[in-house]
């Protein structure tokens, strides 16, 4: 007789025992001649050395997914798990589909919607720095954070760093009360809001205590090296072009990045250019450097923002055309 104890404090205990113990029952049932008990986030496993070394081995391939994605259907459980005499289906997939990037806060279901998304995902799979352009609501900063989750959630890096130009919105916001962080905070808001849709609140805020996600404005990024890590630049439309370039060469050796940005909403003062234009100029042909056009057709926001969006477009090209005219 041997006994293993397995800990699941990586995990969220609900998903593993299931509503009203479901998951733990079946997990009983595949392995019945081994005696397995629990108290709190604990397993223990009793019985012959070659029973506990098999039942040890499928829990842990259990608990490797809802680390990586946070839920598992019983079905999906089921199957991990083995048949009564331990062996695996040869043919079982992996249950969440290509266009799951991750499963985010109770369960939800993150993925890629429109074709501009999914190659954003692949194109960031294959490149370790990753520009995607497009007009808001196209969903740039919430597939870019899903994927720098999942990359924490893998352990393909050790640490996720978002950030953005702190420049106001067309109005001058004043004297903001309180300490830096406060002060900084309403700028970094979107990041933030990405981040509570993906993780459970516990989970958020030890990863940020604990310097695991750090977000911050891009000033703060001068001097650093930020390597082992995914990193995210958001509103690059609003880096001059020293500014990009620093960011740029901050870029670790193990690091991935990805830069979004919309360059019909750019908020520097007048006599300030953009710098993003240029650097996806520039860079456009380097090997490991990739660029992805998101348009109208992939915003995922209310029904009515693309043909917000669509009709600003048709009226700037009128202008446009209408200035070319008078040249």
């Amino acid at each position: 007789m041997t006994e293993q104890i397995i800990n699941l404090e990586t995990i969220n205990p609900i998903e593993f025992f299931g509503v009203n113990n479901n998951k733990f029952d079946t997990l009983k049932k595949k392995f019945p001649l081994l005696k397995i008990l629990s108290r709190g986030s604990l397993i223990k496993i009793s019985g012959k050395p070659e029973d506990v070394s098999i039942a040890s081995e499928r829990i842990q391939l259990i608990i490797q997914y809802l680390e990586r994605n946070g839920h598992m259907s019983e079905n999906y459980f089921s199957q991990l798990l083995g048949d009564e005499d331990g062996n695996l289906n040869e043919k079982i997939t992996d249950e969440t589909g290509n266009d799951v990037i991750v499963f985010g806060h109770n369960g939800k279901i993150i993925k890629a919607k429109t074709r501009n998304q999914k190659l954003l995902v692949s194109n960031s799979d294959k490149n370790d720095i990753m520009f995607a352009v497009g007009p808001a609501g196209t969903g740039k900063t919430y597939t870019a954070v899903a994927l720098a989750v999942r990359a924490l959630k893998n352990k393909t890096v050790r640490k996720i760093i978002l950030t953005r130009p702190a420049v106001e919105a067309g109005e001058s916001l004043g004297f903001l009360p309180g300490d830096l962080k406060e002060k900084i905070d309403p700028y970094l808001r979107p990041l933030y809001d990405a981040l509570d849709d993906m993780l459970p609140p516990d989970k958020l805020n030890y990863y940020m205590t604990n310097r695991i996600i750090e977000v911050a404005p891009l000033a703060y990024m001068r001097g650093r090296t930020l390597d082992n890590a995914f990193i995210i630049l958001d509103e690059a439309q609003n880096t001059t072009d020293l500014q990009i370039k620093m960011f740029l060469t901050r870029i670790g050796p193990s690091a991935k990045a990805i830069i979004t940005g919309d360059m019909s909403q750019i908020d520097l003062p007048k006599n300030q250019q953009s710098g993003l234009g240029r650097a996806i100029r520039l860079l456009r042909n380097i090997n490991g450097i990739a660029h992805i056009e998101l348009d109208g057709e992939d915003v995922v926001r209310h029904r009515l923002v693309k043909a917000i969006i669509k009709a600003y477009d048709t009226d700037n090209q009128a202008e446009n055309e209408k200035n070319e005219k008078k040249k």
